[in-house]
């Protein structure tokens, strides 16, 4: 065993010879001194975080905000969100790997409450997404066989 006592943890990634988890159950993000066995928190993160993924210096973070349901209920994520006055926010953050800072961040609101996992597409300047069921998907370009849904 690696690590114990984390509470939910998510997106366990290796990058630059360091693991990092998402402590989520607290709300910090943070690496595991595998010879230690020890959490070593980052940076707190402002919600229930799920996906992880790197480009650079910089850890891009999944956010959700927690469902309203028994599993996420006493959480230290609630004590920790209490303590900073602040509320959970559901969105992608961007923390630096040197300093822990929060340096930038999308919020999500409105319909739209949870983040599963996030990806970095390095090069990529105007991303954008489109339900399956939009009409704007039949006028988008695509390369290869169509995918039959």
């Amino acid at each position: 065993m690696v690590l114990s006592g984390l509470s939910m943890p998510h997106s366990p990634r290796m990058y630059r010879g360091k693991l990092y988890v998402l402590n989520s159950g607290t709300g910090y993000f943070g690496t595991v001194d595998v010879k230690s066995g020890k959490f070593e928190p980052i940076a707190f993160c402002p919600g229930y975080m799920r996906g992880l993924a790197f480009i650079n210096d910089f850890a891009v973070i999944g956010m959700s905000k927690c469902r309203e349901n028994r599993t996420f209920s006493g959480l230290d994520l609630d004590d920790n969100l209490t303590k900073r006055k602040v509320e959970p926010r559901c969105g992608v953050f961007v923390v630096d790997l040197n300093t822990g800072d929060l340096v930038q961040w999308v919020r999500l609101e409105g319909a739209v409450w949870e983040m599963y996992n996030v990806s970095v597409i390095p090069g990529v300047v105007r991303p954008m997404a489109l339900g399956l069921r939009q009409e704007a998907i039949r006028r988008t370009i695509s390369i290869g066989d169509p995918v039959k849904i």
